[in-house]
This record gives structure tokens, sequence and C-alpha cells, in this order.
């Protein structure tokens, strides 16, 4: 095993000098093929969950439940994740990005915080007063535990058909030592006096449908006890019932454990919460640990029956949990997200539009090069996988787009959410012949015989080496004319200045052509079994000795008129080599291949 010398070393160091190499003694009980160094960064300083909050749950059985179908989806997209935004929203592009969602299929959305802001309080006004909340969809609106904003917030939904008064409280030790400075019971409280101002606001309203939620913030470092009694209470003052739920947010406010653990901590919930019939078990995990889609996709398994999260995974710090990957990662194992996705461009330029802020571009499902391949391994495999898609929907005599999906490399079809093919296989220095092969075929029409796609395959090679970037399906077909079609058009040493072919006997085929060999026009005959060979029977007696070792033909489209390539291997003199020929006579794109493979000899 090699060890850095000195020089390496301080060559590092003097390239990052931020950084140092760990050093320390590798572990006496680490494995020999394992020589990570412990290194100094005081790891020390922080606690593991289980020290920081109890897990009673240990008989769980969510690991061996499926998922088969959605759940309830709130997006919080025009609160929480306008919140975490530099320049947080208007009311023109909130009112967007509220048609958008509506027009996916959300039919609950938090639409603001109506005491943190003007604009919020304005914006929720707006609903209230254009018509623009359809029969079928809720609104959700948040409010902390104070007397005055509460009175704001019911302020704000005055005259809205159906709303969520959202109520929350940080309840975590951390939180009620740091920031409220309260115990347990002044916390509970506190959270029982707004519950009951709301239960009294919405009493005076007898017409209208609000329903309540309640939000323990930090419920993932809170104890679980505590978390229960305060949610019990809630679910009894406001008199919960079947018709008329509860809706109980058990957020992961700040990641801090590996999503089995959340899911636990929902188990336990979902099993010990009192009238479970009256309650909804929401949850809304955040991505502190980049591990937010698991959390919920584990939650659900563990028993929540509604997420809250935003499009594309925006919010505070690293983000709220990511409502497009969560929805389509169901849609990819056969379950229905009941909401539509079926234009994930669309659904991406508004919310970055309204957001100001970018999708990346491997962002799953959604992002720029998301269903692209580089590589030639993967490219190969799905151009078979396509190929092999489209005879299995012509077996099945269904459409390729309602066909069972089983491409390598692409979980769902990109057609299934708006997007084309043509993105699918992009060359670069990467790329193998597979995909380039893919690319001149659905482009240009072209079927390249094997060998052919190995020897165009190090021609691009070449040139992606050279330019180091990448090369468009247009660049391909310049690439592949200039390299193989070209020299059979003239370009070259020799040319055919005029030409003739006829059947003179049966079998025998005569070709008469003016051959010009550098400046010299020579007229030449040649015969042979068909004008092929009667061709190079011609150029041998120019002294061009030419034998054809392969040769392929096909229409690059349909119709009398379409287009013919012809494709010839051959050897002259010593040197093999391919050439191409284009045409809507397959003859003359015959004998132009044969000319190409002559002239890319030299």
């Amino acid at each position: 095993m090699s060890t850095p010398t000195g020089d390496q070393v301080a060559v590092t160091r003097h390239r990052f000098p931020t950084l140092r190499t760990p050093d320390a003694p590798v572990p006496a009980t680490a494995p020999a093929w394992n020589p990570q160094r412990p290194s100094a960064m005081p790891h020390h300083r922080y606690r593991s969950a289980h020290e920081r909050v109890a897990i009673p749950l240990t008989d769980r059985t969510w690991p061996s439940r499926r998922i088969e179908r959605a759940p309830l989806w709130v997006p919080v997209d025009l609160r929480d994740g306008n919140q975490a935004l530099a320049e947080p929203m208007d009311t023109p592009r909130k009112r967007l990005l509220f048609d958008l969602l509506v027009t996916m299929g959300f039919k609950e959305i938090e639409v603001g915080y109506p005491s943190a802001s003007q604009t919020d309080f304005d914006f929720v006004r707006h609903l209230a007063e254009s018509d623009a909340v359809p029969d079928d969809v809720t609104t959700v609106v948040f409010t902390p535990a104070r007397a005055d904003l509460i009175d704001r917030t019911f302020a704000a939904i005055a005259g809205l058909p159906r709303t969520v008064v959202h109520l929350y409280t940080a309840t975590a030790p951390v939180w009620r030592d740091v920031v409220l400075g309260r115990d347990r019971a002044e916390v509970h409280a506190l959270i029982r006096d707004a519950a009951a101002r709301m239960d009294r606001l919405a009493s005076a309203r007898p017409d209208a449908d609000i329903r309540f939620q309640f939000s323990p913030e930090v419920f993932n470092q809170t104890e679980p006890d505590f978390v229960l009694e305060i949610c019990d209470g809630l679910t009894e003052l406001w008199e919960a019932s079947p018709d008329r739920p509860v809706i109980h947010n058990l957020p992961a406010t700040v990641e801090i454990a590996t999503p089995n653990v959340y899911a636990d901590q929902i188990e336990y919930m979902d099993r010990h919460l009192a009238r479970r019939d009256s309650v909804i078990l929401s949850v809304h995990p955040h991505n502190d640990r980049g591990t937010g889609v698991a959390c919920a996709e584990l939650a659900v398994l563990a028993g929540a029956q509604r997420v809250e999260g935003c499009l594309f995974g925006n919010g505070e710090r690293t983000g709220n949990v990511d409502l497009v990957t969560l929805a389509l990662n169901l849609y990819a194992q056969g379950v229905n997200p009941m909401v539509d996705f079926s234009d994930i461009d669309v659904v991406r330029d508004t919310v970055a539009h309204c957001n100001r802020l970018p999708v990346h571009p491997r962002h799953p499902y959604g992002g720029e090069l998301v269903y692209t391949a580089f590589s030639g391994t993967h490219q190969d495999a799905i151009s078979k996988g396509m190929a092999h898609h489209d005879r299995e929907a012509a077996r099945l005599g269904v459409p390729a787009g309602q066909a069972p999906w089983a491409v390598p490399y692409l979980p769902i079809d990109p057609a299934d959410v708006g997007r084309g093919y043509e993105a699918v296989i992009r060359v670069n220095s990467q790329s193998g012949k597979g995909g380039i092969a893919h690319l001149l075929r659905t482009q240009h029409g072209l079927d390249l015989p094997g060998r052919l796609r190995v020897d165009f395959s190090r021609v691009v090679q070449a040139a992606t080496d050279d330019s180091g970037q990448e090369l468009t399906a247009k660049d391909l077909w310049e690439l592949f004319r200039a390299t193989y079609l070209a020299p059979g058009l003239g370009e070259g040493r020799v040319s055919l200045d005029a030409w003739t072919t006829e059947q003179v006997g049966p079998g025998e085929h005569r070709f008469s052509c003016e051959l010009r060999v550098g400046e010299v026009v020579r007229h030449q005959q040649g015969t042979g079994n068909g004008p092929l060979a009667a061709f190079v029977a011609a150029l041998a007696g120019a002294g061009i000795a030419v034998d054809i070792l392969d040769y392929t033909e096909h229409a690059t489209g349909s119709g009398l008129d379409s287009p013919a390539v012809a494709y010839a291997e051959c050897r002259v003199g010593e040197v093999v080599r391919w050439g191409a020929g284009q045409d809507t006579s397959v003859l003359t794109a015959s004998v132009h291949a044969v000319l190409s493979a002559v002239n890319r000899v030299g």
C-alpha cells in the first residue's frame, strides 16, 4: 500500500491550506482494507438522536408495509417556501403559483402566514375576494400561539370558503429552554390558550367551514409523552370527529437522525393518539441530513396520511421535503400520484420563475439532464431498451405510450412527464458507439452496421477529446457526412465525372465511367456479376485494387422518394476503410459508398 511522500503532502497543503489530511492512528478495530484515520474535527460536540429524545417503539411494523395509495399532498410553497426566499413572492407571483397548484390537482394548499407580513395578509385577502379558490380546494393559513397574531389570521380568512387554521409552537427541550424560556407545563398552557381562542373565533362564524391543525414544532426532538399529551388535549378541546377531523402535523423541523428513527416516532404516534379516527396524521419533513424524501416515505409506511412539502424541495436551510420526487417515486412504482406532472418542464419553469431559484439540472424527474445519458454503456442499454419497448408495444397491439415500461436506466418513460426522446442520449467524450448510432438512427434515419459503429465512434471520440465539448445530433450528422459521405461525392483524389451501367448478358453488367484520378481523366470500363462488381473492375483497370468486404443498404424513411443510404467496407490495397453514400437511387448511393472508401485511403 503506497503512502503520500512528504513532498506530496506539502503540495496538497499548499493547494488547500485550510484542510489537513487526518494523521491520527488508524483505529485498531478497522479492517485492513479501510485505512481511514480519525479527523481532527470536533465530532464530540454533537449527540446522537438516541441520546436527545426517547424512541419508545421497539416492535415496529412499518418495514413490512407497502405504499399503495398516495397520501394527501399539501404544498407549502406559498408559506414555508416563501419565507425561505431572499426575495419573497409578491401577489402576482403567488397567484401564478397558486393557480399552478390548483391546475395540477392539489386539494389542500397552505397559502400564507397572514400575521407575518402585509404581503401575506394581502394575498390571503386576494384569494378571499377574487373567487380564486375552487369548490373542492381547502386553503391553509399559519399562525403562532399568540393572541394578536391569531386575531390577525382570522381577519385575513374572512370570506374564504374552506380553511384550515394551522397553529404551531415549538415543543422540544432546547427550544423550550433557549427560545421560549418556559417549562413543559407553561408551553402546554400557552398552546391550550391559543387553541381555545381559535375555537371561540371559529364558533363566532357558524357559516364558515373552518377546521384546525396543530404542529408541535421540532416534534422529532420532543419527548413522545409530551407530544401525546398536547395533541390529545387539542383533539378533545376542538371536539374532533370523523367528519370534522383535526390535523396533527408532526414535523422533522431539523433532521437529526436516520429516516427509520422518524418512522418509529410516527408509528408510535399512530398507535397511541387518542380518537385516532378523528385525527389526520400529517408529517412535515425538512432536509437537513439530505434524507427528507426517505423520511416522508417511511413516515407514510408508519401511518402518516398527509404530507406537507414544496415543489422541488424549496425551504429554509436545505429545504422542505420535495413533493415532486415523492409523488413521482410513487408513480414509478405503479401508484397513481393523484396530481398531474404530465408537463414537468412547465411545472419546473413556473416554480423557478416564482421562486427566482433555479432547479438543479440533476433534480430527480424534473432536472434538465435527469433523463440524459452521456456514458457509452448507459446509452447502449437505453437504445436497446427503447427498441425492445417498441417491439413489445407492437406485439401487444397497443401504442408505445400505453405499453408496460421496462427500459434500462430510465425509471419512468420521459414522455409521461412531457419530455421528448431527443435529449435522452447526448454525446461527449464519455459516450460510446451505441449512443452515437441511436442518435443517427432516430434523428437522421441511419442504421449503421456494427463495425461501422465502432469505426465512427473512434472518429467521434477524437473530435470530442479535441474540443472537450458535447456533440449534438446535428454535429454528429455533419461529422458523419464529412467523414463518410463527402469523400464519395468528388471531395477526394478519385472522382467520377460521368458513369453509366447496363446489363449486357445474363448475370453480367458493364460499368462505363470517366474516372478522374488526381488531375488525370481516364475512360474506364469494367464487367462483373452486378453493377458494383463491374465498378470495382473499372477501378482495377485504373490501378486501384478494391475488394468489398461488407455491404449494407436501407431507406432512411418511407415513400418512393425517400433517400437510400449504402455502407461499404472495402479493402483498398492493404488498407480497410468504410465509406457511405446517400441518394434517392440505391445504385448511386452504393457507388458513392465504394468511392468514399477509396478516397478515405488517400
